[in-house]
């Protein structure tokens, strides 16, 4: 909280380019850092460790998977980005293909699933971990941290977050490994692991069943790709297809590479970013099957009524490995490390969407309704979308409560699968094939998003069968795993997105100078299909505002905590930024060290995917 105000009052929060984009003056390590807690939530901590509990090694391969996708964000995408001169990926999209639907129709479902999935279940979790340690009201201690949460990010913008990020994430490593070896050493390391994991089978059973017992495969990341849980397949390429989504098309991420100040520091930051992605399989993972070997009654219970009574889930209490070893193992001053880590996690996660979605809100929606806003206006309107936010999850936590822990992060992911490929198809398309028009991309998105609504649809129509009962669901649930169902809809996508493009008119070349992966290094003057641009500089009424005497003092003290005031509150600004960032030039030094070091991330990667497989 300390960082945050510090940071707060520190930054430029006082036009749409410094409060959104952190004045484009981040450098490489914050950058890293907030790429890992952005997407390490509390979430993550209870999730990962769940599945691992259940499951094995397997689900740390979506770990691994990312630091591909990271190198491919900072080498090929944001290239992309920093020539066209955008600040939102919707907004990347309207100056790619012109129009106005697919625009609002990005910034909508981004800001749906920011709610209604990442919020909710960063929300859940962490209330979770209160109430296993410490028995807290879950309402009131989740609406203090959310609205704590919320007073840096209203009054700091991007700059805070970031920097919040970066501190949080050192926080989240430390008392993670603390955890880890305390947690190895209760087992007798990674061969007492295998030996007591593969054994842990829960004292009450299901008659004539075998959901009991631990999977035969569980210490392998490429299992079977008919039968395993998560078939190598999927893990290498459907994951990929959804990893894409997230990681270079999603706004939460690619906004802290688009604030750094020169290209180079935005490939460091993915390289750090990808190096950090590394630890969660070490951290929260494996102590998340430490959990079972050590508690197998509870974290590995199979029987309905056993598992009502330990953690109120017929379906499972995996959710509870990580909380239980935290309650269990750690000494009384470690625990309250382990519950900064946790706030640590959620309030990461949480800063880096309501920033993000504010942006998305103020900049693709509120903007296109009045284009002739004012800077003033524009930041006001950022800052009261973040209080809304809060109190829609405030709103939203009783909700969390009564739904079952079990199928929680199972919705979670499937949503992801079900409309996330078809925004990886558009984008993929756009930066790669010029042909691609506006037409396609809408058509394509369409019914990629009405195939991916009827498997949701069907999804939640059949619930998946308990211990000991038949798999009663179609065929095209039961036997089509949802990573392959992300490559599907992938492929389908991007068939009905060319079939359509090359039926309709091409967009002229002019139209595309610096807005794909072939003309980046363009220099010929582009012709915008839309106006796309935002206020460059303060409507008169604001620096007059801010000489007038006779203001109040309460909207005097109201600017001053929002950053509207000050020598700079009437400079122009440019959220796209005019510094040598758009131009792509990089010190021949640095470009090598940042390309040495993306090799030296993507061999350990590829050692570790090796030595586990």
């Amino acid at each position: 909280m300390a960082v945050g105000v510090w940071s707060s009052v520190r930054a430029n929060r006082t036009t749409v380019g410094g409060y959104f984009l952190a004045g484009r003056s981040m450098t490489w390590w914050p950058i890293g850092a907030s790429l890992m807690s952005s997407n390490v939530g509390s979430g993550l901590f209870i999730g990962l460790a769940g599945t691992g509990a259940a499951g094995g090694l397997a689900v740390g391969g979506f770990e691994w998977n990312a630091a591909w996708v990271l190198v491919a964000l900072g080498w090929i995408f944001i290239p992309v980005y920093i020539s066209a001169g955008v600040v939102t990926m919707p907004e990347y999209l309207a100056k790619r293909f012109g129009g106005r639907r697919i625009r609002i129709y990005m910034s909508v479902l981004s800001l749906i699933l920011y709610i209604f999935t990442k919020i909710s279940s960063d929300i859940f979790s962490g209330a979770l971990f209160i109430q296993v340690s410490l028995g807290w009201d879950l309402y009131l201690s989740t609406a203090i941290l959310l609205l704590l949460t919320a007073a840096y990010t209203v009054a700091g913008g991007l700059a805070a977050v970031i920097y919040t990020d970066a501190f949080q994430t050192l926080i989240m490593v430390g008392g993670a490994f603390a955890l880890m070896f305390i947690s190895f050493s209760r087992v007798g390391w990674y061969e007492g692991l295998v030996e007591r994991y593969m054994s842990a089978v829960p004292t009450i059973t299901v008659p004539n069943t075998t959901c009991h017992l631990p999977r035969s495969d569980a210490f392998s990341l490429f299992r079977d790709p008919v039968t395993g849980d998560i078939p190598w397949p999927g893990l290498v390429f459907g994951l990929t297809v959804l990893a894409t989504w997230v990681w270079c098309t999603d706004q939460v991420i690619v906004q802290r590479s688009l604030s750094a100040k020169s290209l180079s520091h935005a490939k460091g930051g993915s390289v750090l970013g990808g190096y950090l992605k590394v630890l969660p399989m070490f951290f929260i993972v494996m102590p998340g099957m430490i959990s079972r070997a050590l508690f197998p009654d509870e974290i590995g219970c199979v029987d309905p009524e056993v598992c009502q009574r330990v953690c109120g889930a017929a379906v499972g209490c995996s959710n509870l490995a990580y909380p239980k070893l935290v309650v269990e193992l750690m000494p009384v001053g470690l625990r309250g490390l382990m519950l900064a880590v946790m706030f640590a996690a959620l309030m990461s996660s949480l800063t880096s969407i309501f920033n993000s979605s504010s942006t998305l809100f103020t900049l693709d929606l509120y903007h296109r309704a009045r284009p002739k806003a004012s800077e003033l206006e524009l930041m006001v309107v950022g800052r009261v979308f973040i209080l809304i936010l809060v109190a829609i999850s405030i709103l939203w936590i009783p909700v969390i409560q009564t739904a079952n822990s079990g199928q929680l992060f199972d919705y979670i992911q499937s949503v992801t699968s079900f409309l996330a490929p078809p925004i990886t198809a558009v984008f993929l398309l756009a930066i790669f094939w010029p042909r691609a028009n506006e037409q396609g991309a809408f058509w394509g998105l369409m019914v990629g998003l009405v195939v991916g609504v009827i498997r949701m649809v069907l999804e939640f129509s059949y619930s998946p069968p308990s211990c000991g009962h038949p798999d009663q669901r179609p065929a095209v649930l039961a036997d089509v795993h949802y990573l392959y169902f992300a490559l599907i809809l992938l492929a389908i996508t991007c068939v009905v997105t060319t079939v359509v493009s090359l039926a309709t008119p091409a967009i002229p070349e002019e139209h595309l100078y610096r807005l794909t992966w072939w003309s980046r290094y363009s220099v010929e003057e582009r012709i915008d299909l839309v106006d796309t641009c935002l206020p460059t500089s303060v409507s008169s009424d604001r620096s007059s505002d801010a000489d007038n005497s006779q203001q109040s003092c309460w909207r005097k003290a109201g600017l001053w905590i929002c950053g509207l005031t000050g020598q700079n509150s009437g400079a122009p600004s440019s959220p796209a930024g005019n510094n040598k960032l758009n131009s792509l030039q990089e010190a021949p030094l640095w470009r090598i060290v940042c390309n040495v070091n993306a090799l030296i991330l993507l061999t350990v990667n590829v050692f570790l995917w090796g030595y586990f497989a």
